[in-house]
């Protein structure tokens, strides 16, 4: 790690976080936290990893998807052709919706679904995004102080980045290059909390990124148990069908990554209301390792 002691994270001028864990936790609240405050704290660097596979990696891709769809409308075809018009997605670090829209969900095209194949080529455009994006953070660690002088960092990280490291070996890039540069900390959620995720998600299911192999097990465990085909699945119940037994295949995954760093809990968490509390939860976190 690059903090020996909780004192040596504490004395650093240069605080630099990674927060890794399940969606809906608190890793983007604390973000957000930590760069309103910059004014009087000394300055902290937000960099959002979703936000980054949005719009550097991504943004193509999710442009040409609206164009696809406005295409199919005569006026706006009309314009499209002329260049009378100009579509793009409007990202922001609280509103992901135009990458969860492109990502979709197989299924029924009636319903909104897209054919399995067309699902996984976008799936794995968000892989090679991802990995793209979390290797960006060296980068926009120097970045960030070398143009705008915020010697502090916390990178924001997407819920499925344990989807696309592997944790359990020593020799994976990803993994080398952040526990190099950042202090890793899971944000671990209790038994109460996933029940909770999984009720939210079943209000409002939304597209997400797993692994390809999971993917493909899921998908024909729940085409046979429900007896369906690809063009009768109806995609929000597939989704949600899905969610929790992705949770489950997660917190192993969570928990290697953990090796690499430091853990705190969601409760732990929830009580942060500062960047002085965030830091003392830091150092308390590492000499408790």
């Amino acid at each position: 790690m690059i903090y020996a002691t909780g004192a040596d994270y504490l004395d650093s001028a240069r605080k630099r976080v990674l927060l890794f864990g399940m969606s809906g936790l608190g890793k983007t609240h604390l973000s957000n936290m930590l760069r309103d405050t910059r004014a009087t704290t000394g300055g902290w660097f937000h960099y959002s990893v979703d936000y980054r596979i949005g719009t550097r990696y991504m943004g193509e891709y999710i442009a040409d998807n609206f164009k696809r769809e406005a295409m199919k409308v005569p006026l706006l075809r009309e314009l499209l052709m002329t260049d009378s018009v100009y579509i793009a997605s409007n990202i922001t670090f609280d509103n992901l919706a135009p990458l969860s829209t492109y990502l979709g969900k197989p299924g029924d095209p009636a319903r909104g679904g897209l054919p399995f194949a067309d699902y996984m080529l976008r799936q794995e455009q968000h892989r090679r995004a991802e990995v793209a994006a979390m290797l960006d953070t060296a980068h926009f660690m120097a970045r960030a102080e070398t143009i705008y002088g915020y010697q502090n960092f916390v990178c924001d990280t997407s819920g499925s980045i344990c989807e696309v490291v592997e944790a359990e070996n020593k020799d994976d890039p990803v993994m080398r290059q952040l526990s190099e540069t950042l202090l890793l900390v899971w944000i671990k959620g209790s038994d109460d909390h996933t029940a909770e995720l999984v009720r939210r998600f079943d209000r409002a299911p939304k597209p997400m990124y797993y692994q390809p192999e999971f993917l493909h097990a899921a998908w024909e465990e729940y085409r046979v148990t429900h007896d369906k085909i690809e063009e009768t699945c109806d995609p929000d119940h597939f989704v949600r069908w899905t969610y929790a037994r992705a949770l489950a295949h997660r917190q192993p995954r969570y928990g290697a990554m953990a090796d690499w760093g430091v853990t705190v809990t969601a409760e732990e968490v929830a009580a942060v209301a500062t960047p002085q509390d965030f830091n003392a939860l830091i150092a308390r976190a590492i000499d408790r390792r």
